[in-house]
């Protein structure tokens, strides 16, 4: 668990865009954003696809990095 969680996390943290942003503009409780960026819960295939979306709406360089943390650096543990 938790590829799709850190690199949501990093994401977040680095464009300063907040979980309950995040959480209004996908219409999702901000309890599930919460679950993913602690790890606690994976977000489905369809979460991740409209967290991809979401954050192409907010910031298109959030978009862009998140795809590459969770698909291209999935085998890194740290996202170094």
């Amino acid at each position: 668990m938790g590829r799709a969680g850190k690199a949501l996390r990093r994401v977040l943290e680095t464009y300063g865009i907040s979980q309950t942003q995040l959480a209004i503009e996908m219409k999702v409780p901000p309890s599930n954003v919460n679950r993913w960026v602690n790890e606690s819960r994976d977000p489905s295939a369809e979460a991740v696809a409209e967290i991809k979306d979401t954050l192409e709406r907010l910031n298109p360089a959030a978009a862009e990095e998140f795809v590459m943390l969770y698909l291209y650096r999935s085998s890194q543990n740290n996202f170094d």
